[in-house]
């Protein structure tokens, strides 16, 4: 199965997730917001910085209880966006 390429849209979006979530991490480690996650650094430096975009769903929900946050929360990210566009 072939991937489709991320549209402009979905690759801001992904930056403003990463934005968010450097936001909520503060001064806390990397690695200990990824291990409280469960998952490792470097998947959560790529998100971080815009280069996972869209990670699945189960990673962001384990971020949002790892950064004490709601998903709710993550979500206004996309929300921000339709609102500039509308």
């Amino acid at each position: 199965m072939v991937r489709n390429p991320l549209t402009p849209e979905q690759i801001a979006a992904g930056r403003r997730l990463g934005a968010r979530l450097r936001e909520l991490r503060g001064g806390r480690p990397l690695g200990d917001v990824a291990v409280g996650a469960g998952i490792s650094p470097e998947t959560l430096r790529k998100i971080e910085t815009g280069r996972m975009p869209t990670p699945a769903f189960a990673t962001i929900a384990a971020l949002a209880r790892a950064l004490d946050t709601s998903l709710d929360d993550l979500a206004l990210v996309l929300e921000a966006e339709v609102a500039r566009a509308g």
